[in-house]
């Protein structure tokens, strides 16, 4: 797991470009300097490439590279290193309003989790220091547009402050028609104040459009390709961003996270080699960066890509290589970054290992991680691992222990109910169901059973996958898919496993339990059609698993 580049710790483009050559003005705000900005060199990984931006703005002439190539850095989510971008801009040009921009903007952060209350105040801070510096009408309203979000902050919620931003936005985008940036960041605005439970995805598709249409003139901009891959990041429109997907990585190659986004459209679409292919290079380079920074420990980053890669390798089949990712991530301890995006894959990936394998007893008696995180701030995600141990214990016939882990998902739900976190109460609420299902089928009660998989597929169906997580540990209509076969209804149990599919194409089980299913009926042809599909899906893998040697017997014996 070593990283095979090299990472540069490089003096600013400017000092190199144009610093040398220009007097520092005096500084009009002295309490910039306890503004805490976040100052250093910069890290850039390789050669530096993120891309082409061209902001106009009315700052010195001599910092306008510098100042592209922060923005650059923000629009691949390299938040602390566009910050501290935005920074040395500042230092040499502390009059640059759009500077102050960038870094409330670094603090923002649109689509991750909400700035904490430090990072609040830190936002209004800058942006008070902007207030009384030369600005063209344009930059006022750009400076507006953000403020609009950092404005009591105290008083009222995130979702308000962003829905704010986002009609600031779509006035500038509207009153100057021909500024890319303005396009794109209120495309970025449309997506980070998107209705998760929209099935028709209109901020989506609204956005999306607005990308598409600027591309052609911009093809190396590191934001819209960005953009457009979250905001097709769906069932429905993900086949749109696949080109995109292919390009955005050789938009910005120095990114870990350029490397990592388009997986999220490889995953839509089953593309197992490569999304493992992106995350291999995500990885390598997040662990570069985190090399570079002296940090302890592992990066947010790598953690992320991580999960994408283990994904994939179980939807391959890939024992050897998943057990050996398996074992590195479980040697990790010390973590840093965005603790609400480590928390996820740390509970997602063991219980990905033992559902993805029908490991049941591993399952009933899964661990906590070691990692040092704070579970009890993450209800959602600690739920992960009460889920699994609930189906675990179904599973084996253990009613009691299930009962016990359905008692603790159900407090989890009242704890996000109370915290008003309406998305994850009911991404736990389809996990309730579905352990109730299972121990309704351990204790014989079959009808029961079928009612509440029903009611948490049907739960599921009508809520969106969050953005940090490559999947579903087991999608509720997969697993309704296994209730049917259990209760020998392999008619309904394929209809179950083709809608999966639908949502989550060439998954290992649901292709396998499409197959059995159709198998079962006397469908010949169309198990064949799903054997044949997995066996395409995990052939890069030489997989050793038994399901994908019985998919090659049952297609020798169809052809003979």
């Amino acid at each position: 797991m070593k990283s095979q580049n090299t990472w540069l710790i490089v003096f600013f483009v400017i000092a190199i470009l144009s610093f040398t050559n220009c007097k520092n003005k005096s500084n009009p705000n002295p309490e910039l300097a306890s503004a805490g900005l976040v100052r250093g060199d910069l890290l850039l990984c390789g050669d530096g490439q993120f891309g082409e931006v061209s902001f106009s703005l009315s700052c010195d002439y001599e910092i306008r590279d510098a100042f592209d190539l922060a923005v650059s850095l923000l629009h691949s989510f390299e938040y602390a290193e566009a910050e501290k971008a935005f920074a040395k801009v500042i230092d040499v040009d502390p009059e640059c309003a759009m500077a102050y921009w960038g870094v409330a903007m670094s603090i923002y952060h649109a689509l991750w989790k909400a700035p904490n209350p430090e990072e609040l105040a830190k936002g209004s801070r800058i942006l008070k220091l902007a207030e009384p510096l030369p600005k063209t009408v344009k930059e006022q309203e750009y400076l507006n547009a953000i403020g609009s979000y950092f404005k009591d902050w105290e008083k009222i919620d995130h979702k308000t402050r962003a829905l704010k931003m986002e009609k600031n936005m779509e006035s500038i985008y509207k009153t100057y028609p021909d500024d890319t940036e303005a396009a794109i960041f209120y495309a970025l605005a449309l997506k980070s104040t998107a209705d998760p439970e929209d099935k028709n995805h209109t901020n989506e598709r609204k956005a999306g459009k607005i990308l598409e249409d600027i591309f052609p003139d911009q093809p190396n901009h590191p934001g819209i390709a960005h953009y457009i891959i979250h905001n097709y990041d769906n069932p429905e429109l993900a086949p749109m961003a696949l080109t995109t997907a292919r390009r955005y990585a050789d938009i910005a190659p120095n990114s870990a996270h350029a490397q990592h986004m388009p997986s999220h459209i490889f995953t839509r679409l089953g593309l197992w080699d490569e999304s493992i292919n992106s995350n291999l290079r995500s990885a390598d380079a997040a662990r570069c960066y985190a090399d570079a920074s002296g940090m302890e420990g592992h990066w947010t980053s790598e953690i992320h890509a991580l999960d994408y890669l283990l994904y994939a390798y179980l939807q391959q089949g890939n024992t050897a290589k998943t057990k050996e990712l398996y074992e590195y991530i479980s040697g990790i301890k010390v973590v840093w970054g965005n603790n609400a995006s480590l928390a996820y894959p740390f509970a997602a990936n063991p219980a990905r290992m033992v559902l993805e394998n029908k490991d049941w007893e591993l399952a009933a008696n899964l661990p906590i991680p070691s990692v040092a995180l704070s579970w009890e701030k993450y209800p959602w995600e600690k739920s992960i691992l009460h889920f699994t141990r609930a189906l675990g214990s179904a599973h084996l016939g253990n009613i009691i222990s299930a009962e016990k882990e359905l008692a603790t998902l159900q407090s989890l739900h009242e704890d996000l109910v109370k915290l008003q976190d309406d998305y994850k109460a009911d991404q736990v609420m389809i996990q309730v169901k579905a352990s109730q299902a299972w121990i309704e089928f351990a204790r014989g009660n079959h009808e029961k059973a079928l009612q509440f998989m029903q009611e948490s597929a049907i739960l599921e169906d009508n809520t969106e996958k969050h953005p940090v997580t490559p999947g579903e540990v087991i999608p509720a209509r997969e697993l309704l898919g296994d209730l049917l076969l259990a209760l020998d209804n392999p008619r309904e149990a394929l209809s179950a496993y083709e809608m999966a599919l639908k949502n989550s194409p060439n998954r290992f089980n649901g292709l396998y339990g499409a197959a059995i299913a159709a198998k079962t009926l006397g469908d010949t042809q169309k198990a064949r059609q799903y054997f044949e599909l997995l066996v395409q899906a995990t052939g890069s893998s030489l997989s050793d698993r038994p399901e994908v040697e019985e998919a090659k017997t049952f297609i020798q014996e169809y052809i003979g």
